[in-house]
């Protein structure tokens, strides 16, 4: 029998937040860049990368996580202890100066297990980075578990 993922919780798959935009810059990915000790031309000199395969500056893959989605999906009655259980991240079209992302996030599953410490619950988001021609730049599926 579920101790905490009851029908009310399962009614909550599907569930997406309101989407939020974010305008990529190019000083941003130069600081971006630069905070990381990353001394990759494609990010950073405009000369270079257009002679590379990409034709101008992008972003790192890792500027994603600077451009948040509003909030994560609200679940009545977790435990009160969370681990975050990784991200699987997945990369389709460069992020590039000017561009106009749109970050949602949905809620994917939901479930309970017994472990060690007993009944933990372990939720799945994806979070979706669109650019303003519509195409998906990158998927992230976040693991967050609860106990």
């Amino acid at each position: 029998m579920a101790k905490y993922v009851t029908d009310e919780i399962t009614k909550l798959i599907g569930t997406e937040t309101e989407p939020v935009t974010w305008d990529v810059e190019r000083g941003a990915i130069r600081r971006f860049a630069e905070a990381l000790g990353d001394s990759n031309p494609l990010y950073t000199d405009e000369k270079a990368a257009r002679h590379s395969r990409f034709g101008g500056i992008i972003a790192p893959p890792t500027f994603y996580r600077s451009l948040p989605a509003a909030r994560r999906i609200s679940i009545p009655n977790l435990p009160s202890r969370g681990l975050d259980g990784g991200s699987e991240w997945e990369f389709f079209v460069p992020l590039r100066p000017g561009d106009r992302i749109t970050v949602t996030t949905r809620l994917v599953e939901v479930r309970e297990a017994e472990g060690r410490l007993g009944t933990m619950v372990f939720t799945t988001n994806e979070t979706r980075y669109v650019n303003q021609l519509g195409e998906l730049c990158a998927t992230q599926r976040t693991t967050g578990i609860f106990y």
